[in-house]
């Protein structure tokens, strides 16, 4: 296992976030739980981490952290470094879901979900990669979904898409960032169901006329995705496990860790493609002679 190392993980309030955080401290690590509205309506999530910091004697630590300001990133960063000097690993985790109809959502509320499920991560990135940069040191780990590339049901896809996007960013940082030192793993949780407020907290279309098309056709169906996904769980599922891959991931040794790592109890193909997909890249990164991009675990 590697030395104690300076960690931030996004979007900790809840969740896999808040999951990790805790798992990450109880590995010896220094946490710091990235939350927005510290003061607000996530006191009682802050309040919570605290107590288990405390009663469980480890360096965990809430930071006010709003993906969707740039200023926040810069200020969390910087109060984070002053502190310690580096800043390890990145946890990207922060997002939202919504569930509807594609048609029924405005495009502002698409350019909403982008926002904090990918440009959160980029403002993020700005703020912390300078100093892993002149560092020569550290992880960035991408919290993405077997959506991007395993089966996945109709109704999420202003999710997925952005999803997609962030998969994208993330394989694209892994080769800008790898001269620098600084390492990139995407863990792939799959569609765990229970131990997150993923589908409670989903968000709405803002246009119910069209919404209510869609209704008369697929009511039934919106209604209980959550119960197909559900189907497709074994009863040992536990969200847990993607708080653990996390911490595994950040544990390994630098130059040993996987591109990608999937977490996916339900199965839906995503690891199956994501192999070729990654095998594909590398193959081409080697034809045009782009070999010292690549890390061991660029593909299986």
């Amino acid at each position: 296992m590697n030395s104690s190392k300076i960690i931030l993980v996004t979007g900790a309030s809840s969740g896999f976030g808040a999951l990790t955080v805790r798992v990450l401290a109880r590995a010896g690590h220094t946490v710091y739980a990235g939350i927005r509205e510290t003061e607000g309506r996530n006191a009682p999530a802050v309040a919570d981490l605290l107590k288990h910091a405390a009663d469980n004697a480890v360096d965990l630590r809430p930071i006010e952290l709003d993906v969707s300001s740039q200023t926040s990133a810069d200020d969390a960063i910087s109060e984070i470094v002053h502190a310690h000097g580096r800043l390890d690993v990145v946890v990207h985790n922060a997002g939202h879901m919504v569930l509807g109809p594609a048609e029924a959502f405005t495009p502002e509320q698409i350019a909403q979900v982008y926002d904090t499920n990918v440009l959160g991560t980029q403002r993020v990135n700005r703020a912390a990669l300078p100093y892993m940069r002149d560092r020569h040191e550290g992880l960035l780990v991408w919290v993405g979904s077997s959506s991007t590339r395993g089966g996945c049901p109709p109704f999420l896809g202003p999710y997925f898409a952005a999803k997609a996007a962030m998969d994208a960013l993330a394989v694209s940082y892994a080769g800008e960032l790898v001269r620098f030192g600084v390492e990139t793993a995407i863990v792939v949780p799959g569609a765990y169901t229970e131990g997150t407020n993923h589908f409670l907290h989903a968000g709405r279309p803002d246009d119910a006329e069209r919404a209510a098309a869609y209704d008369e056709k697929y009511a039934a169906l919106m209604d209980d995705v959550n119960v197909r996904l559900a189907g497709l769980l074994p009863p040992t599922a536990d969200v847990a496990e993607v708080a653990e891959v996390i911490a595994q991931v950040v544990d390994m040794p630098a130059g040993t860790r996987p591109l990608r790592t999937h977490v996916d109890p339900s199965r839906d193909g995503s690891e199956v493609v994501s192999a070729v997909a990654d095998r594909i890249r590398v193959d081409f990164f080697r034809r045009i002679g782009l070999d010292d991009l690549l890390t061991p675990g660029s593909s299986l």
